[in-house]
């Protein structure tokens, strides 16, 4: 009987220093050193032989909450994952026209990046600083249109690709910063106009490029087609992706060649641009969305081809 009662004492005992020093530990330190060091409290203390531990939610014989220390170093290895990740900079800011699939573009390509890369989307202008560019591997303009950058922006923006960063524009990319003809050079072309939406034959031209692996030699896809200024498979050094059959839809515009997909190096930077994606369904089209992981995938400097001239 004094065995017993001795017994609960301590364990009475030891269950208030426990809790009152659990208290004192959340009210002083920040939440994730209190989980850790709740838990090193816990080890410690812990109970009296032959007391039984026993939480309220969890009866005896079932599994009870996960070790707030486990919790802790759970949590701390995630970040350190995440910080291990190459970054990619989602842009999205419009001065002109403003596609309405942006907000599904944007949510499509976290998700197909989320795995691999680690993911921040944007639409102001002010990201753009080198040290703040310094965190990112690629960055992608995703249906900007008109004047996004100002002067201090597009140097910072330069110095960025320029020393080794990545670009992927995709669609209305083309219709952003027709004054700055750096930006005319990165992405490859400017667009001029567009029939109405509308199916038509997409050409296979690069098969072994991360971003047209799965396609097959012809695919049968509906979007919104431009027609650019000037043909990219003029430029010296661009790797032509995917070009449309101008037969295959009306409106075509480039007398029968007709690019829709490219990609080049610039400086010690990488230029990728797809001309898809203007509707909300081109985001949920498994083969378009292989296309733009593919597209970051190149420009991060993970894919296995260097751009080149046929």
């Amino acid at each position: 009987m004094a065995a017993a009662f001795t017994t609960r004492i301590a364990w009475g005992a030891a269950q208030w220093v426990r809790a009152t020093v659990r208290d004192i530990l959340r009210i002083a330190l920040p939440p994730f050193l209190a989980v850790g060091a709740v838990g090193l409290v816990v080890a410690v203390v812990g109970a009296p032989s032959g007391a039984a531990v026993l939480d309220a939610s969890h009866p005896a014989g079932t599994a009870g909450p996960a070790d707030p220390a486990t919790l802790f170093e759970q949590a701390a290895s995630q970040r350190a994952t995440e910080a291990g990740k190459p970054g990619v900079l989602i842009f999205s800011k419009t001065a002109g026209f403003r596609h309405d699939s942006i907000e599904t573009g944007v949510e499509a390509m976290k998700d197909v990046l989320a795995p691999m890369y680690r993911v921040d989307a944007t639409e102001d202008a002010a990201a753009f600083t080198p040290t703040n560019l310094e965190r990112f591997r690629v960055v992608v303009f995703l249906n900007t249109t008109g004047d996004v950058l100002d002067d201090a922006q597009q140097r910072a923006f330069e110095r960025f690709i320029e020393d080794g960063g990545g670009y992927v524009g995709i669609h209305a990319a083309s219709d952003t910063e027709y004054d700055w003809p750096w930006y005319g050079k990165l992405v490859g072309a400017y667009f001029k106009s567009h029939p109405a939406i509308q199916e038509a034959v997409v050409r296979n031209e690069s098969k072994d490029h991360p971003s047209m692996a799965g396609w097959p030699a012809e695919l049968r896809r509906t979007d919104e087609w431009y027609t650019y200024r000037s043909n990219p498979r003029s430029v010296k050094g661009m790797m032509i992706l995917a070009s449309l059959d101008e037969s295959s839809y009306t409106g075509g515009g480039m007398e029968g060649d007709h690019p829709t997909a490219w990609c080049h190096d610039v400086g010690n930077g990488r230029a990728w641009y797809t001309g898809g994606g203007h509707t909300k369904a081109s985001f949920a089209e498994p083969l378009f969305r292989s296309h733009l992981k593919g597209g970051v995938d190149w420009a991060s400097g993970d894919g296995a081809i260097k751009s080149k001239a046929p």
